[in-house]
């Protein structure tokens, strides 16, 4: 005999902001993403956390929200593409991957930026071939990745000149 699913409370922050929302058990971390809080730029690509689109950072750390349960984040914070800076003030993330060409479709960005994020907070003086290891699972079908490198490089550069790392 099935039964009904009980809907539960999630309270999280995201991007600074508070939020609490009755939710499916089994709704995932991308989709209350999307659906819930209309935070539409994690993308969801093979919902197997293999191709990386889908990263955001919980607490810091990145995480395939693809394959994480919204209610597993319960009092987490959680930090989406969203919150790295707007059309008008662009992080040097968003910067340096305009500047260099580190985007052609735009598919694998967030999850590219998300994962540079965290990257460069703990390595602010990367070498390439430590930025080519960070995003190695981070999957682009586009730019050969090497753009995507020199955008990240870049914005090292930048943060460490500009004292935001």
């Amino acid at each position: 005999m099935m039964t009904a699913q009980t809907d539960v409370l999630v309270n999280l922050k995201v991007n600074g902001k508070m939020y609490e929302r009755r939710i499916a058990p089994r709704m995932h971390l991308s989709d209350f993403l999307r659906s819930e809080l209309h935070l539409t730029g994690t993308h969801v690509g093979c919902e197997h956390g293999v191709c990386g689109a889908c990263t955001i950072l919980m607490d810091g750390k990145s995480v395939r929200s693809c394959l994480t349960f919204a209610i597993q984040v319960q009092g987490a914070e959680i930090h989406t593409v969203e919150s790295l800076g707007t059309v008008d003030n662009l992080h040097p993330l968003q910067q340096a991957f305009w500047e260099n060409h580190g985007l052609q479709c735009g598919f694998c960005t967030p999850g590219m930026l998300m994962t540079a994020a965290e990257f460069l907070d703990a390595h602010p003086n990367p070498t390439r071939e430590e930025v080519a290891e960070a995003i190695s699972g981070n999957l682009c079908r586009c730019t050969g990745y090497q753009t995507i490198i020199d955008a990240i490089m870049s914005a090292s550069e930048t943060m460490r000149t500009s004292g935001k790392v």
